[in-house]
């Protein structure tokens, strides 16, 4: 990602939350003409007081962001917290302590643990660098992802960049502003002109969102401007500051797109459009209106083509608000389908459903009434929503280092959950005692902290339980992105990646030298007695050289010749944990790449496993946006005819149909973005992805 010149990031972990980054740093090697727009709550977290009354600026430096508290509803010590990290992140950057803002996320009616963020500050500094990625990821709370945008645009004869960070998932319904975001920019321009840029961008991006209909107590958008570009000053209103802000407009709705899609518990994005209507203010009302209705919503999401609430929804707030627009007038299309013009249009619901099944939901009402027009964001309303929300304060408490953590222990729930769990677990722990399970590591779940924490107590628990896990890893996003930084390109064919002999050297070292050794460190910590290898190791993976199916030299990729069964046995019988990475040797003394797929199918049909599992990015296999929760390998055979299987998919399908023909007896493909799925998929009736098999 392209970031302005001067100003650099850091994110490390405090200690507020138990496990993953929470503290997030942004700096400016210049002073920097400063903006802010705060949330329309009147019970304003202390650091949403403290900058209001400072900002616009043209003397900001830096501004450094907590997650896991949100230091709010805490009284006059809340003020006195924030003075405290403003004093101290001065103190450790060499500036002046009013050249610092501050933002946080999180809890409410805890007091932050200042100790802990001055403490972390020596290191935050020190971890300064120009890529955002640890910063954005350490402003996260339920977010899923990091979300991240930039822009370029010439002013005056000069490339002027603008790259912003946000947060935002959940209490997502904001007046002036929304979330966390923070846009920096080299552009040089005045606070007054930057101010007003600011303000005009929210109407139509981070103002145009809703999750819950909640606004947060701590929203915030941070504008900094530092110059660097040298254009000509933008001073106030005109051609210039009009391009600065389309741009800084573009940047903010794709933020903001982002933050509705990635909603609590969310599976789909709304996309609202409404035109027709007397004015853009009253669209954009109509728009945030239904984007925000729980009936439309969790009809979205239970792929209902429920176009009545809609118009529903649309029709109730033009009421109450006598606006002047008559929903019998208006033109209605979901996802490009006109479902109602003056009357009634399905004539195919079976289609139209179909279609609704996509992540993205597209709607669209024209009342004809006018010029205005808009665009809101919204997402689906899921079961686990309310699991999320109904769980987050009851279980949270304060730790007596000042951080704050989720005691969510089995005896806090009811004594007849209680049984009931132990009960249908304690069955399947008999089940599975003593058998082999081989779980291909890969996705989002090798990248996330949190998801890296629960798959590694996963495996300990499943050991600890009797069950004998053996661990093939991928890699390929980290392979990707050594490459690229080594002046390198990732180039694929049918989902394998091709490997000539110099990027075989960068493989083996992202693969068996960092994923690999991390991946053991993190599983040692908790007590998991896993030990790593290479396929190369022991002669563990022999492996020749293989030709695409359109008959493409791949270069030194391989598959999978022989498994070296000995070897595994005697790492098993003395307890361990094996841990592959996918390389192997052929007879020809060469290394070769091995799609960790392949490599995981091989070693469970040599050790005879009860189970694969393989943890991907998806829910399972889909068949027309929906998941197909059991499959035989006939009829999964069948689906790899079709259109639906491609790309990644495509090797990892005929890895699994190798494995159910060598023996395997289960087969699973689970989201490994849901944290605990492999206990989940494990200790439950029904399993959370898709079942092959034979």
């Amino acid at each position: 990602m392209k970031t302005p010149a001067g100003f650099t990031f850091s994110g490390v972990h405090a200690g507020i939350k138990p496990n993953r980054r929470d503290l997030a740093l942004i700096y400016s090697a210049s002073p920097c003409a400063a903006a802010g727009c705060f949330t329309a709550n009147k019970a304003k977290a202390a650091p949403v007081l403290d900058a209001e009354r400072r900002l616009p600026s043209a003397d900001v430096r830096a501004v450094v962001i907590n997650s896991g508290n949100a230091n709010a509803l805490t009284g006059p010590a809340g003020l006195e917290d924030v003075r405290t990290i403003l004093e101290h992140t001065g103190k450790a950057l060499e500036i002046s302590p009013n050249a610092v803002l501050s933002a946080s996320t999180g809890v409410i009616g805890h007091r932050i643990p200042t100790g802990k963020i001055t403490t972390a500050l020596p290191n935050l500094v020190q971890n300064l660098r120009p890529e955002p990625e640890a910063c954005a990821e350490a402003i996260m709370t339920t977010d899923t992802r990091i979300k991240t945008a930039t822009r370029s645009l010439q002013i005056g004869g000069r490339e002027v960049t603008l790259s912003g960070i946000c947060k935002g998932s959940g209490m997502i319904a904001p007046e002036l502003a929304t979330m966390i975001a923070v846009v920096v920019t080299d552009c040089a321009i005045q606070p007054p002109a930057l101010a007003t840029a600011l303000r005009r961008s929210m109407a139509m991006s981070f103002n145009s969102i809703t999750v819950d209909d909640d606004m947060s107590t701590n929203d915030v958008v941070f504008a900094l401007a530092n110059g660097r570009a040298q254009n000509p000053p933008i001073v106030d209103g005109g051609p210039e500051l009009d391009r600065f802000t389309t741009a800084l407009t573009e940047l903010c709705c794709e933020l903001a797109r982002d933050i509705a899609a990635d909603g609590e518990g969310a599976t789909k994005l709304l996309e609202v459009h409404i035109a027709g209507v007397p004015s853009d203010e009253i669209a954009r009302d109509l728009a945030k209106s239904v984007a925000g209705s729980n009936l439309v919503k969790a009809a979205m999401f239970g792929n209902d083509p429920n176009w009545g609430r809609i118009l529903a929804a649309a029709g109730a707030r033009a009421g109450s608000r006598r606006y002047a627009v008559d929903p019998f007038e208006a033109q209605v299309r979901l996802q490009d389908t006109v479902v109602f013009d003056r009357r009634p249009l399905v004539e195919d619901p079976a289609s139209l459903r179909s279609k609704i099944r996509a992540p993205e939901i597209r709607i669209e009402i024209d009342f004809r009434a006018g010029p205005g027009r808009a665009v809101a964001w919204g997402c689906d309303l899921s079961y686990d929503y309310v699991k999320i929300n109904a769980d987050y304060s009851s279980l949270i408490v304060q730790t007596p280092e000042g951080g704050v953590a989720k005691d969510d222990r089995l005896a806090n729930y009811s004594p007849t959950f209680k049984a009931a769990l132990l009960v249908e677990a304690l069955s399947y722990i008999a089940k599975f005692s003593g058998k082999r399970c081989v779980i291909k590591y890969g996705g989002a779940a090798m990248v996330k902290d949190s998801l890296k924490k629960s798959f590694c107590e996963d495996i300990i628990l499943l050991r600890s339980v009797g069950l004998r896990p053996i661990i093939v890893h991928g890699g390929g996003p980290e392979i990707t992105a050594t490459l690229e930084k080594l002046g390198g390109k990732a180039e694929f064919v049918d989902g394998m990646r091709v490997t000539n002999a110099s990027d075989v050297q960068v493989v083996e070292m992202v693969l068996t030298g960092k994923v690999n050794t991390e991946l053991v460190t993190l599983l040692n910590q908790e007590g998991g007695h896993a030990v790593g290898v290479s396929g190369k190791d022991g002669a563990l993976l022999r492996a020749r050289k293989i030709i695409s199916d359109a008959g493409r030299d791949l270069g030194q990729v391989g598959e999978v010749t022989r498994v070296n069964r000995d070897f595994l046995e005697l790492l098993l019988n003395q307890g361990y944990v094996p841990v592959i990475s996918p390389v192997g040797i052929g007879e020809d003394g060469l290394s070769y790449n091995i799609n960790a797929d392949a490599v995981a199918a091989e070693v469970a049909g040599e050790i005879a496993a009860a189970k694969l599992i393989y943890l991907t990015d998806v829910p399972g296999i889909l068949r027309h946006g929906e998941l197909v929760s059991a499959l035989t390998a006939e009829q999964l055979a069948s689906e790899l005819e079709g259109t639906e299987i491609s790309g990644g998919m495509k090797p990892k399908v005929k890895s699994i149909l190798k494995a159910l023909g060598r023996g395997v007896e289960r087969v699973h493909i689970i989201d490994g973005r849901i944290p605990h799925s492999v206990i989940g998929e494990l200790f439950t009736d029904h399993g959370v992805g898709t079942l092959i098999t034979s």
